[in-house]
């Protein structure tokens, strides 16, 4: 009887959790696969020559023969190493401001949020029309310049493009690290602020001997977590600059799914997610070990 129980059990719990695992292999699992497979091969979306083993011809063609694959690194780090710091800076800034007991705190921090629960693609077209040489933000640098300075156009200037881009990135997920900082900010017992206090700590102090120290679990996931989604920039390339002007806002991942769909070089743009995904967990591991407690 009790033998009987467990395997009906363990039948129950295997049918509660295929539907789950059914979509991790069809979703997750297969494509992962796929895409590897594929790195090493001429596969094309369409195209009447059979597809063929070629080794490792797409990853030397990516660092030996494709200019665009370096300069969309290049800004794929580029914009990694100004928006991990600024975003989460930001961030924590924002946290320790609504985390005061002030009217109107809780109204700050959905002000603040609203961002994140927002589309980016919406938040892409609202910031590209804002970015327009007629758009609302070149208006506002007339009016307070008093017409000595008209803007410009600010995503169609290599020397620009990238920088409006960080600008719009870190607005839109500020919020939701604010948020972040601020749960790790409300876990630190309030006695301890009180025994700064009674040694005659002053706010910075406070600060620096018991916030940071304090925030240390929170601090290592939100730069993990900045990292990788800075690293992954691509809908707001796709939507507002298509990688331009002059493949100053290319990224790594855009030009994979430009290469791997746009122009159907699926076995390529294969190579260059590897590359991504490669690259990725380098950066992931190198900062967890940064990061990482001290024995």
């Amino acid at each position: 009887m009790i033998r009987a129980d467990l395997r009906s059990e363990r039948r129950a719990g295997w049918a509660m959790t295929a539907p789950a695992v059914l979509l991790l292999l069809a979703f997750l699992i297969v494509p992962v696969i796929l895409g590897f497979v594929l790195s090493f091969t001429n596969a094309r979306l369409i195209s009447p020559e059979p597809t063929s083993f070629t080794g490792f011809d797409n990853f030397v063609r990516a660092f030996t023969a494709d200019p665009t694959f370096f300069r969309s690194l290049l800004n794929t780090f580029a914009f990694a190493a100004v928006v991990v710091p600024v975003q989460a800076g930001f961030g924590l800034v924002l946290a320790i401001l609504v985390n005061q007991k002030i009217r109107g705190a809780v109204a700050f921090r959905v002000i603040f949020f609203i961002p994140v629960v927002t589309s980016i693609v919406v938040v892409s077209i609202l910031w590209k029309f804002l970015y327009q040489p007629d758009g609302l933000i070149n208006s506002f640098i007339d009016t307070i310049s008093f017409g000595a300075w008209h803007g410009m156009a600010w995503l169609n200037d290599p020397g620009t493009a990238l920088t409006a881009i960080i600008v719009l990135s870190v607005w839109q997920a500020v919020g939701f690290h604010m948020l972040i900082w601020l749960s790790g900010l409300q876990t630190i017992p309030e006695e301890l602020y009180e025994a700064a206090r009674i040694d005659g700590a002053g706010s910075w102090r406070q600060f620096r001997d018991v916030t940071w120290p304090c925030l240390r679990p929170t601090r290592v996931f939100v730069l993990i977590t900045i990292t990788i989604a800075a690293l992954g920039l691509f809908v707001q390339i796709d939507v507002m600059t298509q990688g331009g002007p002059v493949d100053s806002t290319s990224t790594l991942v855009y030009h994979a799914v430009r290469m791997g769909y746009r122009q159907q070089q699926i076995g390529y743009g294969s190579a260059l997610s590897l590359v991504f995904f490669v690259l990725v967990l380098i950066v992931a591991l190198v900062q967890r070990y940064l990061t990482r407690d001290e024995a």
